[in-house]
């Protein structure tokens, strides 16, 4: 990277808005598996390591991609963009329904889906492309306020495109996603994170932000999805 981007980005973020976002990790441990308390500190204990770049700043301190959760699904609808509206109604029209589902019940469909395509926004890790699908061994969530939920997008029972994500106090994160390439035209991704957030509203209202990984440093085409979809770069300070 160039010392002139450098500059821009720099400066593109003392403007950003800045948040506070509490992961509530004392709760995660009174009122819960003591799972849900490891995963909210290790994510804490990520989000502020120093960033390889800028020693000074926490990795996920500048230019995290987050899109508040307004009062409802129909104003999140609002919030982004008609391109990606339209990649939901088609995902809806042609059949496909999302769900919440138990990662362990779609293995063959989770490792077909991984295997669809060797290259994503990168290389996809040989243990992913070749390895054996583990199964999880998660416990249930005895709370709504930490919680580790899979969802998916389906067709005729089959699985499509999943996520797994990380509801800690204020948060919802999402985690990780995969959809099956030969199927990405139909919307299947932007119908996903639809149906998250979706969800969201009926189980995890206490949620305040639905979060996407970095913005700065993503690709270009990343960027563009990331901000299709109503995220959008914040100064996140984290709590625990």
């Amino acid at each position: 990277m160039n010392l002139k981007k450098i500059w821009n980005m720099v400066n593109e973020a003392r403007q950003i808005p800045k948040i506070t976002i509490d992961l509530m990790g004392e709760q995660a441990g009174a009122d819960n598996d003591p799972f849900f308390q490891r995963v909210a500190e290790d994510f804490y204990k990520d989000a502020k390591r120093p960033h390889p770049k800028f020693p000074l700043v926490g990795f996920l301190e500048y230019g995290v991609a987050v899109n508040p959760f307004p009062d409802s699904h129909e104003e999140w609808l609002k919030s982004i963009e008609g391109s990606a509206r339209r990649n939901i109604k088609k995902a809806i029209r042609n059949g496909y329904r999302f769900e919440k589902i138990n990662y362990n019940d779609y293995l063959a469909d989770i490792q077909e889906i991984h295997q669809s395509t060797p290259v994503r926004q990168g290389k996809m890790p040989d243990e992913l492309l070749k390895g054996e699908l583990k199964p999880i061994r998660n416990p249930p969530s005895k709370t709504n306020v930490h919680d580790y939920p899979y969802f998916g997008v389906l067709k005729d029972d089959k699985l499509l495109a999943y996520a797994g994500c990380l509801v800690a106090g204020e948060m919802l994160l999402n985690a990780t996603f995969f959809g099956h390439d030969k199927y990405k035209s139909d919307g299947l991704v932007p119908y996903l994170f639809s149906g998250i957030a979706e969800y969201r509203y009926q189980h995890y209202p206490h949620t305040v932000y639905y979060v996407y990984d970095k913005y700065y440093g993503a690709s270009e085409n990343l960027k563009r999805f990331k901000r299709k979809l109503g995220f959008m770069p914040y100064r996140v300070i984290w709590k625990l």
